[in-house]
């Protein structure tokens, strides 16, 4: 399940043709691996509309590890006014093009069990349900007061 040897890589690809026509991902910065916090390498983003309308951001994690089965390759956030109009799930499949040029198959989202948009979203994107579980007490999300995490695999075919 977790390959380590994934988690490395030295380059970071463009991102110029992350948009679906209706939104794009504008790249805000990329930051290179922490080995020594288990974070691996990520790109940071802004989700845009074609007019260039800020609507939220989203972020993927490069690579897996322990800390991406319970916290996601992938994390979004729409902006409430712009809400109810899919743009997380689009982005999600954007960022699905950009983990395919680091050679991923699969990557994970995870959310809060309550919360039922993301879920939605997940599945909206294509997510295959995995489990709910625990967050081990070492993790970063259980420091935050997060207890349990809803899982869902994704492959990159």
């Amino acid at each position: 399940m977790i390959d380590a040897a994934q988690s490395s890589i030295t380059l970071f690809y463009d991102t110029d043709d992350l948009s679906d026509g209706e939104i794009s991902l504008r790249l805000v910065r990329t930051a290179p691996e922490r080995p020594e916090r288990r974070w691996l390498p990520a790109y940071y983003f802004e989700i845009c509309l074609a007019d260039g309308t800020k609507v939220g951001t989203c972020d993927l994690r490069i690579g897996h590890n322990e800390k991406t089965y319970i916290g996601g390759n992938i994390g979004y956030g729409v902006d409430e006014a712009h809400r109810g109009h899919g743009y997380a799930a689009k982005a999600c499949r954007l960022m699905f093009m950009q983990a395919r040029k680091h050679g991923m198959d699969h990557l994970y989202i995870t959310c809060d069990p309550d919360n039922i948009a993301s879920a939605k979203t997940c599945e909206n994107a294509g997510g295959e349900f995995v489990e709910t579980t625990l967050i081990p007490e070492d993790n970063d999300m259980y420091a935050e007061g997060k207890r349990d995490v809803t899982i869902y695999r994704f492959t990159l075919l």
